[in-house]
């Protein structure tokens, strides 16, 4: 039995209760938020014990056991370094931290007490990313060449999201989310399965802006739009666009020699991997029409109760990485790998072009990957 102890108890955190409660492995063995009316109706909804503060939480578990540090983004630091000082593992919900000279400190931090250090988002864990890394590795496409991503969420301050409750009743975080931004907040998803399968990027180049302004309730809103081109050691270049004034797309296209491959949604861990061959057709040319599924078969992981939009299981990546503890190795998302995707996704938000200073090697694919 694996044990983790929650920090921060509010929107997001809902969700990783449903991944746990698929994962029957884990015992949570409780949970602290500074609101105290936020952490009663929390702990009272999932039947959690609470926790007085981030000290206590550190204190219930055993040395093999997790932080999942939930907070709002300006609190990761504080949380993280309290946690890993007091010698527990830690998962932050992402982004890590909001600058990368703190990305350092904490990266070294844990490495010098021999603890593990991961960021979300867990959907590279997943069959769909999985599945996709599998197809570029048997060299399907070909070699590739150019890569679109989308992440652009529709024009969310005209939503009705003053109506978005968790399940234990928290509100959707408005005024964080768009304090932080959708780049730190979502490009991650796309950013994690790109250097899992392609390895290190070398130089970010991108653009951004605030095209929305005067936001409900925000003076200083974050960019609500980056595009940014990204360049891999490994040869391919990328296209990464987040909004939240674009329509809903959340495509992944990568164009090889020989053709395309696509996932349609990067918020649904069993998406499915499409292939489209290239054709000449007469003078034209053209990809097929009819796609090749390249999507692995079974049941390799639980699918917890839907709620929401998102068809994710966001305990993956804790579940991946107590299992490393437990077995002496390193998380495929800890160590190296954190540091370069919150370095990548900070030049993103930051704009300008920007030589990456981190490198981490591909990420090794689940067993039933291979």
């Amino acid at each position: 039995m694996h044990e983790v102890a929650l920090i921060g108890c509010g929107y997001v955190a809902d969700l990783y209760m449903r991944g746990l409660k698929a994962h029957p492995g884990i015992r949570l063995v409780g949970a602290h938020d500074r609101d105290p009316a936020r952490q009663a109706a929390f702990c009272s909804y999932w039947g959690v014990p609470p926790l007085p503060d981030p000290a206590a939480a550190c204190a219930a578990l055993p040395h093999d056991g997790l932080v999942l540090n939930l907070t709002n983004p300006r609190s990761h630091d504080t949380i993280t370094r309290g946690c890993l000082r007091a010698n527990r593992h830690v998962w932050s919900e992402k982004p890590m931290v909001l600058d990368m000279e703190i990305a350092r400190e904490l990266h070294d931090l844990a490495r010098s007490r021999g603890l593990q250090l991961a960021s979300a988002p867990s959907s590279v864990l997943s069959q769909s990313a999985q599945g996709l890394g599998r197809a570029l590795r048997m060299g399907v496409g070909g070699t590739p060449r150019l890569i679109y991503a989308e992440l652009d969420d529709g024009f969310i301050p005209q939503a009705p999201y003053h109506d978005w409750l968790s399940e234990s009743g928290a509100p959707w975080p408005a005024e964080d989310e768009f304090a932080t931004g959708c780049t730190l907040e979502h490009a991650g998803y796309w950013l994690s399965w790109m250097i899992a399968h392609l390895g290190p990027v070398r130089r970010v180049v991108s653009a951004t802006a605030e095209v929305i302004p005067d936001k409900p309730g925000m003076r200083h809103a974050a960019p609500d739009f980056s595009v940014a081109a990204l360049y891999f050691d490994s040869g391919p270049v990328a296209r990464l666009t987040c909004s939240i004034a674009a329509p809903h797309d959340h495509r992944l296209r990568i164009f090889g020699d020989e053709g395309v491959i696509e996932v349609a949604r990067a918020w649904d861990n069993h998406a499915p991997v499409r292939y489209r061959r290239r054709m000449r057709l007469r003078r034209r040319l053209l990809e097929s029409p009819v796609a090749r599924d390249l999507s692995i078969k079974g049941a390799h992981q639980p699918r917890p109760a839907r709620r929401g939009a998102a068809r994710m299981d966001f305990a993956l990546g804790p579940v991946e990485m107590l299992d490393a503890i437990a077995k002496g190795r390193d998380s495929r998302l800890a160590g190296a790998y954190a540091l370069h995707l919150t370095e990548v996704t900070l030049a993103v938000q930051a704009g300008g072009a920007r030589d990456m200073t981190t490198r981490c090697a591909p990420m090794e694919p689940m067993p039933w990957a291979t």
